[in-house]
């Protein structure tokens, strides 16, 4: 939060697909001293066009590749007439390293996005003034993050399946049991019960009073990776904060989302749109 954030530099790269309704490029963009890769996805429609960011979920950065993750997201958003810029975060494909993001608690991450929300506002293709953002899984949780650490950095958000809003559930079930990692969390900032306010520091759920955007989540009710409470927990603490936030949820729906992923996209942009997206 305390952070100054100057997000720049976004570059069209070279052309990756090309199709009737938009062009794919490769992207690099500045976050901080890091360089960070990704997809725009160009709408052939004249401009300027409104924005979304997408956030995608974990996908182990050894076998990840450049705008892997919300492919279907990615092509549906921009057939609809949203540049599209899908960011690698640190770390991932032709991202800048940065040795420290686990023991960071990959708060990285979300540097990387709020700063590919600036970065989009100097393009000549976006409106500024029109620009979200969409996570999945520990997208979500990004988006979270974002939120809670830049109030009005964009018009409202939408949240697929996501991880927990408060960490320790997260460290818990994926973390903990990877002990190289664990320990040197553990190590640097004491175990959750030792160390409640340094975990519910690092926790947007705590924050969750700062959110100034409306936000959409839609979760599977049979989602076996994040469990759904997750999600009407969140859901309780955005209404009792007094925030404008809507849960969908989808019955046999697994993490991924199958025969919903159209109603749940529908709803997506019928979402946006009400938001002036």
């Amino acid at each position: 939060m305390a952070k100054k954030y100057d997000g720049r530099d976004l570059r069209l790269g070279r052309v990756l697909a090309r199709n009737p309704a938009y062009t794919r490029y490769h992207v690099t963009y500045a976050s901080g001293s890091l360089t960070i890769s990704g997809i725009l996805n160009l709408p052939s429609t004249p401009g300027p066009h409104p924005a979304l960011v997408l956030n995608h979920g974990f996908i182990d950065p050894a076998v990840y590749t450049n705008g892997r993750g919300l492919a279907r997201e990615q092509d549906y958003l921009a057939r609809r007439g949203y540049v599209v810029l899908h960011t690698d975060y640190r770390n991932h494909a032709q991202s800048s390293d940065d040795p420290r993001a686990e023991l960071n608690l990959r708060l990285g991450y979300t540097e990387d996005v709020i700063n590919a929300v600036l970065a989009l506002r100097t393009s000549e293709y976006v409106d500024p003034d029109r620009i979200g953002m969409l996570g999945r899984s520990m997208g979500g949780g990004i988006t979270y993050n974002t939120l809670v650490t830049q109030p009005g950095l964009v018009k409202a958000a939408v949240v697929f399946a996501s991880v927990s809003a408060d960490t320790v559930d997260n460290f818990n079930r994926w973390t903990r049991p990877n002990r190289a990692v664990a320990t040197a969390i553990l190590r640097a900032y004491g175990e959750p019960a030792q160390n409640p306010a340094f975990w519910r520091n690092v926790s947007p759920v705590t924050f969750f009073d700062r959110i100034t955007e409306p936000v959409l989540i839609q979760h599977g009710e049979s989602d076996s990776t994040c469990p759904i409470a997750w999600s009407r927990r969140a859901l309780s603490a955005l209404t009792a904060a007094g925030k404008k936030a809507t849960l969908y949820t989808y019955p046999g729906e697994e993490h991924a989302f199958g025969p919903a992923w159209p109603t749940s996209m529908s709803r997506t942009v019928a979402f946006l749109k009400q938001q002036g997206l």
